[in-house]
Protein backbone atom coordinates (compact mmCIF):
# COMPACT_ATOMS: atom_id res chain seq x y z
CA UNK A 1 0.00 0.00 0.00
CA UNK A 2 1.22 3.46 -0.96
CA UNK A 3 1.22 6.40 1.00
CA UNK A 4 -1.68 8.26 -0.94
CA UNK A 5 -3.61 5.20 -0.55
CA UNK A 6 -6.10 4.13 2.97
CA UNK A 7 -6.88 0.96 4.13
CA UNK A 8 -10.76 1.33 3.29
CA UNK A 9 -9.52 2.37 -0.76
CA UNK A 10 -11.44 0.46 -2.80
CA UNK A 11 -9.71 1.63 -5.87
CA UNK A 12 -5.78 2.06 -6.42
CA UNK A 13 -5.50 5.97 -6.47
CA UNK A 14 -1.99 5.96 -7.95
CA UNK A 15 -2.82 3.19 -10.74
CA UNK A 16 -6.14 5.66 -11.48
CA UNK A 17 -3.93 8.53 -12.17
CA UNK A 18 -1.58 6.08 -14.40
CA UNK A 19 -4.59 4.44 -16.07
CA UNK A 20 -5.57 8.13 -17.21
CA UNK A 21 -2.68 9.42 -18.20
CA UNK A 22 -1.87 6.43 -20.45
CA UNK A 23 -5.17 7.35 -22.30
CA UNK A 24 -4.44 11.08 -22.42
CA UNK A 25 -1.51 9.99 -24.01
CA UNK A 26 -3.19 7.34 -26.32
CA UNK A 27 -6.06 7.48 -28.54
CA UNK A 28 -8.59 8.47 -26.08
CA UNK A 29 -11.06 10.26 -28.20
CA UNK A 30 -11.62 6.79 -30.20
CA UNK A 31 -12.87 5.31 -27.12
CA UNK A 32 -14.80 8.08 -25.71
CA UNK A 33 -18.04 6.63 -26.84
CA UNK A 34 -19.53 6.79 -24.07
CA UNK A 35 -18.15 10.18 -22.07
CA UNK A 36 -19.61 11.81 -25.28
CA UNK A 37 -23.24 10.22 -24.84
CA UNK A 38 -23.33 10.99 -21.05
CA UNK A 39 -21.65 14.92 -21.89
CA UNK A 40 -24.67 14.74 -24.27
CA UNK A 41 -27.27 13.89 -21.65
CA UNK A 42 -26.01 16.15 -19.08
CA UNK A 43 -26.40 19.16 -21.57
CA UNK A 44 -29.40 18.56 -22.05
CA UNK A 45 -30.55 18.22 -18.92
CA UNK A 46 -28.73 21.49 -18.18
CA UNK A 47 -30.58 23.11 -21.22
CA UNK A 48 -34.27 22.13 -19.66
CA UNK A 49 -32.70 24.67 -16.72
CA UNK A 50 -34.00 28.18 -16.64
CA UNK A 51 -31.41 30.04 -15.27
CA UNK A 52 -28.13 31.32 -15.98
CA UNK A 53 -24.76 29.98 -14.43
CA UNK A 54 -21.75 32.49 -13.61
CA UNK A 55 -19.34 29.55 -12.35
CA UNK A 56 -19.17 26.01 -13.11
CA UNK A 57 -17.12 23.21 -12.34
CA UNK A 58 -16.42 20.07 -14.97
CA UNK A 59 -15.51 16.77 -12.77
CA UNK A 60 -13.30 14.12 -14.43
CA UNK A 61 -12.26 16.59 -17.73
CA UNK A 62 -10.35 14.66 -20.52
CA UNK A 63 -11.80 16.96 -22.87
CA UNK A 64 -13.49 20.44 -22.63
CA UNK A 65 -16.60 19.16 -24.18
CA UNK A 66 -18.60 20.26 -21.40
CA UNK A 67 -19.48 24.12 -22.34
CA UNK A 68 -22.49 26.05 -20.75
CA UNK A 69 -22.74 29.45 -22.32
CA UNK A 70 -21.45 32.57 -20.52
CA UNK A 71 -19.97 30.76 -17.98
CA UNK A 72 -16.73 30.57 -16.45
CA UNK A 73 -15.57 26.55 -16.21
CA UNK A 74 -13.10 25.24 -14.02
CA UNK A 75 -11.74 21.94 -14.44
CA UNK A 76 -10.65 19.15 -12.63
CA UNK A 77 -9.26 15.06 -13.48
CA UNK A 78 -7.68 12.78 -11.38
CA UNK A 79 -5.34 12.17 -14.56
CA UNK A 80 -2.26 14.71 -14.86
CA UNK A 81 -2.24 14.49 -18.30
CA UNK A 82 -6.07 15.64 -19.23
CA UNK A 83 -5.76 18.18 -16.42
CA UNK A 84 -2.84 19.55 -18.12
CA UNK A 85 -4.46 18.84 -21.78
CA UNK A 86 -7.54 21.37 -20.94
CA UNK A 87 -5.71 23.69 -18.23
CA UNK A 88 -7.56 22.25 -15.07
CA UNK A 89 -6.55 20.95 -11.77
CA UNK A 90 -5.08 17.10 -11.32
CA UNK A 91 -7.04 15.96 -7.83
CA UNK A 92 -9.25 13.66 -6.13
CA UNK A 93 -13.17 13.77 -6.20
CA UNK A 94 -13.40 13.16 -2.58
CA UNK A 95 -10.57 15.34 -1.81
CA UNK A 96 -11.74 18.03 -3.64
CA UNK A 97 -9.02 21.42 -3.62
CA UNK A 98 -12.03 24.17 -3.87
CA UNK A 99 -13.92 26.59 -1.19
CA UNK A 100 -17.14 26.26 0.15
CA UNK A 101 -19.88 27.89 -2.22
CA UNK A 102 -17.34 28.33 -4.89
CA UNK A 103 -19.92 27.20 -7.73
CA UNK A 104 -23.07 27.72 -9.06
CA UNK A 105 -23.09 24.48 -11.17
CA UNK A 106 -21.33 21.16 -10.97
CA UNK A 107 -21.41 18.81 -13.73
CA UNK A 108 -19.25 15.17 -13.99
CA UNK A 109 -19.39 12.84 -16.89
CA UNK A 110 -17.80 9.23 -16.39
CA UNK A 111 -15.64 9.34 -13.24
CA UNK A 112 -17.65 9.10 -9.92
CA UNK A 113 -18.20 5.32 -10.31
CA UNK A 114 -14.26 5.24 -9.57
CA UNK A 115 -14.34 7.11 -6.44
CA UNK A 116 -13.11 5.62 -3.07
CA UNK A 117 -15.56 7.60 -0.69
CA UNK A 118 -18.45 8.16 -3.34
CA UNK A 119 -20.45 9.87 -0.24
CA UNK A 120 -17.43 11.95 0.49
CA UNK A 121 -17.06 13.35 -2.81
CA UNK A 122 -21.20 14.00 -3.19
CA UNK A 123 -21.08 15.87 -0.01
CA UNK A 124 -17.64 18.17 -1.11
CA UNK A 125 -19.69 18.50 -4.11
CA UNK A 126 -23.08 19.72 -2.63
CA UNK A 127 -20.44 22.17 -0.40
CA UNK A 128 -18.92 23.94 -2.84
CA UNK A 129 -21.75 24.63 -4.97
CA UNK A 130 -23.36 28.06 -3.49
CA UNK A 131 -27.02 28.02 -2.32
CA UNK A 132 -29.57 26.88 -5.26
CA UNK A 133 -26.19 25.55 -7.07
CA UNK A 134 -27.18 22.93 -9.37
CA UNK A 135 -25.03 19.20 -9.73
CA UNK A 136 -25.63 17.24 -12.54
CA UNK A 137 -23.38 13.78 -12.95
CA UNK A 138 -23.38 10.70 -15.23
CA UNK A 139 -21.43 7.52 -14.79
CA UNK A 140 -21.65 3.50 -15.33
CA UNK A 141 -24.01 2.22 -12.99
CA UNK A 142 -25.29 -1.41 -12.13
CA UNK A 143 -26.03 -3.57 -14.59
CA UNK A 144 -23.56 -2.83 -17.28
CA UNK A 145 -21.21 -5.03 -19.08
CA UNK A 146 -22.95 -8.14 -18.56
CA UNK A 147 -21.60 -10.25 -21.03
CA UNK A 148 -18.24 -9.73 -19.91
CA UNK A 149 -18.98 -10.34 -16.46
CA UNK A 150 -20.94 -13.81 -17.79
CA UNK A 151 -17.70 -14.54 -19.73
CA UNK A 152 -15.05 -14.02 -16.79
CA UNK A 153 -17.69 -16.52 -14.79
CA UNK A 154 -17.09 -19.15 -17.17
CA UNK A 155 -13.64 -18.57 -17.85
CA UNK A 156 -13.18 -18.39 -13.56
CA UNK A 157 -15.08 -21.23 -12.25
CA UNK A 158 -16.20 -21.49 -8.78
CA UNK A 159 -13.96 -18.90 -7.56
CA UNK A 160 -13.10 -16.11 -9.60
CA UNK A 161 -11.24 -13.39 -8.90
CA UNK A 162 -12.09 -9.11 -8.44
CA UNK A 163 -11.64 -7.91 -11.82
CA UNK A 164 -15.01 -5.84 -12.33
CA UNK A 165 -16.01 -2.78 -10.39
CA UNK A 166 -18.41 -2.78 -8.04
CA UNK A 167 -21.52 -0.99 -9.74
CA UNK A 168 -24.08 1.55 -8.11
CA UNK A 169 -27.58 1.45 -9.19
CA UNK A 170 -30.40 4.11 -9.67
CA UNK A 171 -31.83 3.36 -6.64
CA UNK A 172 -28.86 3.97 -4.79
CA UNK A 173 -27.47 6.79 -6.46
CA UNK A 174 -30.63 9.02 -5.81
CA UNK A 175 -30.13 7.35 -1.49
CA UNK A 176 -26.48 8.99 -1.82
CA UNK A 177 -27.63 12.27 -3.05
CA UNK A 178 -29.63 12.54 0.06
CA UNK A 179 -27.18 11.27 1.91
CA UNK A 180 -24.84 14.25 0.98
CA UNK A 181 -27.50 16.78 1.87
CA UNK A 182 -28.86 17.43 -1.52
CA UNK A 183 -32.64 19.05 -2.12
CA UNK A 184 -34.89 17.87 -4.80
CA UNK A 185 -32.70 14.80 -6.04
CA UNK A 186 -33.33 12.70 -9.06
CA UNK A 187 -32.06 9.84 -10.95
CA UNK A 188 -32.61 8.13 -13.64
CA UNK A 189 -30.55 5.83 -16.00
CA UNK A 190 -30.31 5.23 -20.06
CA UNK A 191 -29.35 2.02 -21.56
CA UNK A 192 -26.47 2.12 -24.24
CA UNK A 193 -25.69 -1.14 -26.38
CA UNK A 194 -22.83 -1.53 -28.21
CA UNK A 195 -22.19 -4.92 -30.54
CA UNK A 196 -18.49 -6.53 -30.61
CA UNK A 197 -16.77 -8.33 -32.84
CA UNK A 198 -14.32 -10.47 -30.04
CA UNK A 199 -13.51 -9.62 -26.25
CA UNK A 200 -10.29 -8.25 -27.50
CA UNK A 201 -12.17 -4.94 -28.95
CA UNK A 202 -14.02 -4.58 -25.48
CA UNK A 203 -11.12 -4.56 -23.80
CA UNK A 204 -9.42 -1.84 -25.79
CA UNK A 205 -12.29 0.23 -25.25
CA UNK A 206 -12.34 -0.30 -21.53
CA UNK A 207 -8.40 0.66 -21.29
CA UNK A 208 -8.42 3.47 -24.04
CA UNK A 209 -11.17 5.09 -21.91
CA UNK A 210 -9.32 4.46 -18.77
CA UNK A 211 -11.78 2.32 -17.22
CA UNK A 212 -9.98 -0.92 -16.70
CA UNK A 213 -9.67 -2.72 -13.12
CA UNK A 214 -8.02 -0.61 -10.69
CA UNK A 215 -9.32 -2.42 -7.40
CA UNK A 216 -7.02 -2.38 -5.04
CA UNK A 217 -5.68 -6.21 -4.66
CA UNK A 218 -6.49 -6.49 -7.84
CA UNK A 219 -4.71 -9.74 -10.00
CA UNK A 220 -3.39 -10.53 -13.31
CA UNK A 221 -5.65 -13.17 -15.70
CA UNK A 222 -3.55 -15.90 -17.11
CA UNK A 223 -3.40 -16.27 -21.04
CA UNK A 224 -5.74 -19.53 -20.53
CA UNK A 225 -8.17 -17.87 -18.85
CA UNK A 226 -8.23 -15.11 -21.28
CA UNK A 227 -8.66 -17.63 -23.93
CA UNK A 228 -11.61 -19.29 -22.03
CA UNK A 229 -12.98 -16.07 -21.58
CA UNK A 230 -12.92 -14.77 -24.67
CA UNK A 231 -14.70 -18.62 -26.32
CA UNK A 232 -17.79 -17.65 -23.71
CA UNK A 233 -17.92 -14.22 -24.90
CA UNK A 234 -17.98 -15.32 -28.65
CA UNK A 235 -20.21 -18.11 -27.62
CA UNK A 236 -22.82 -15.63 -26.65
CA UNK A 237 -22.78 -14.03 -30.18
CA UNK A 238 -25.63 -13.31 -32.81
CA UNK A 239 -26.26 -14.51 -35.71
CA UNK A 240 -24.30 -11.39 -37.40
CA UNK A 241 -20.82 -13.09 -34.90
CA UNK A 242 -20.71 -9.84 -32.78
CA UNK A 243 -21.96 -10.33 -28.94
CA UNK A 244 -23.85 -7.22 -27.39
CA UNK A 245 -22.32 -5.64 -24.46
CA UNK A 246 -24.53 -2.68 -22.72
CA UNK A 247 -23.47 0.05 -20.68
CA UNK A 248 -26.28 1.28 -18.30
CA UNK A 249 -25.55 5.02 -17.79
CA UNK A 250 -26.98 6.60 -14.30
CA UNK A 251 -27.63 10.43 -14.29
CA UNK A 252 -28.27 12.46 -11.33
CA UNK A 253 -29.14 15.90 -10.23
CA UNK A 254 -29.41 17.85 -7.12
CA UNK A 255 -29.40 20.85 -5.77
CA UNK A 256 -27.55 23.26 -2.83
CA UNK A 257 -30.67 23.73 -0.60
CA UNK A 258 -32.11 26.93 -0.40
CA UNK A 259 -34.97 28.57 0.98
CA UNK A 260 -36.26 29.30 -2.32
CA UNK A 261 -36.69 25.85 -3.26
CA UNK A 262 -40.26 24.12 -2.89
CA UNK A 263 -40.56 22.41 0.07
CA UNK A 264 -42.87 18.92 0.50
CA UNK A 265 -46.11 19.08 1.44
CA UNK A 266 -46.64 18.56 5.54
CA UNK A 267 -47.60 15.26 6.17
CA UNK A 268 -51.70 15.04 6.73
CA UNK A 269 -51.61 18.51 4.58
CA UNK A 270 -52.68 17.38 1.44
CA UNK A 271 -57.22 18.16 0.92
CA UNK A 272 -57.89 15.96 -2.12
CA UNK A 273 -57.98 12.11 -2.22
CA UNK A 274 -55.73 10.12 -4.58
CA UNK A 275 -58.67 8.63 -6.31
CA UNK A 276 -59.59 12.27 -7.25
CA UNK A 277 -56.72 13.04 -8.13
CA UNK A 278 -55.97 9.84 -10.40
CA UNK A 279 -59.55 10.44 -11.42
CA UNK A 280 -60.45 7.22 -10.00
CA UNK A 281 -64.25 6.44 -10.42
CA UNK A 282 -65.74 5.62 -6.93
CA UNK A 283 -66.51 2.14 -6.06
CA UNK A 284 -69.92 0.94 -6.14
CA UNK A 285 -71.81 -0.73 -3.48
Amino acid sequence: MTAAQTPADIFDRPSRRRRRDRAAAGDYPAHAFLRDVMVEGLLERLDAVKRGFDDMLDIGAPDAGLRVPGARIARLDPGFGFARAVGGVQGDEDRLPFADASFDGVLSAGVLDQVNDLPGALTLIRRVLRPDGLFLGAFLGGGSLPALRAALRVAEGDRPAARLHPQIDVRSAGDLLMRAGFALPVADVETFDVRYAHLGRLLDDLRGMAASNILTGRSGMTRDTLARAAAAFAGAAGPDGRTTERFAIVFVTGWAPDASQPKPARRGSATASLAAALQVPPAKG
